[in-house]
């Protein structure tokens, strides 16, 4: 993605986004997806600023930008239109196992989520991405019933794409930096075809 002038971060107050509680944000895909990042609800500041992932503490496009995947690693204000434009282009998507906005994940239900793996399955069915790459172990255990499953590429497709569960970027999730982030989501991304080859 090319590169543009520093945006100053969006503000909220804690009851500005608890107007966002429950709502969603649309999937970000278009033709040509090779690899779909799935999140597993959108945050608060997500569903406020309709861009997944766009939380100031959040890691995921400071792990994209350090892993070469896209060039500026800060959208916590939102993307603008050329934004989404350029990133689809790259052949990126991102969706999300449940729809609803929370303040954290762990306010979702077992079943929330394992109905999100069925409704993922059903567009994945029409997206044909080459990959996805589910952010967030511990909800993809419960949603796909593989409680024993660990991060990294999956022996199994899900719908005709290859699989990888990847560590969840939230800055909740003190276990990853930003640099062992890129190192995870480079591999999905060279093998999507995004990066080239190591």
């Amino acid at each position: 993605m090319a590169r543009r002038a520093v945006r100053t971060t969006a503000r909220f107050t804690r009851a500005e986004l608890e107007h966002f509680r429950g709502r969603s944000i649309p999937d970000l895909v278009g033709p040509g997806l090779k690899l779909l990042f799935v999140g597993i609800n959108p945050g608060l500041w997500t569903a406020a600023t309709q861009t997944h992932f766009a939380h100031p503490g959040n890691r995921f496009y400071p792990a994209l930008a350090a892993a070469g995947i896209i060039d500026l690693p800060d959208f916590a204000s939102g993307f603008t239109a050329d934004d989404r434009t350029l990133f689809l282009a790259r052949g990126l998507g991102i969706s999300n196992l449940v729809a609803r906005a929370s303040a954290r994940a762990d306010e979702l239900t077992a079943d929330e989520l394992r109905q999100g793996a069925q409704r993922l399955r059903l567009n994945l069915a029409v997206w044909r991405p080459r990959v996805v790459a589910v952010v967030g172990i511990t909800a993809y255990r419960t949603a796909f019933s593989r409680p024993k499953a660990q991060q990294g590429r999956q022996h199994e497709a899900l719908e005709g794409a290859e699989l990888w569960v990847l560590p969840n970027p939230s800055g909740l999730n003190a276990h990853d930096t930003v640099a062992t982030l890129a190192d995870a989501y480079a591999a999905p991304a060279r093998s999507a075809g995004v990066l080239p080859p190591a």
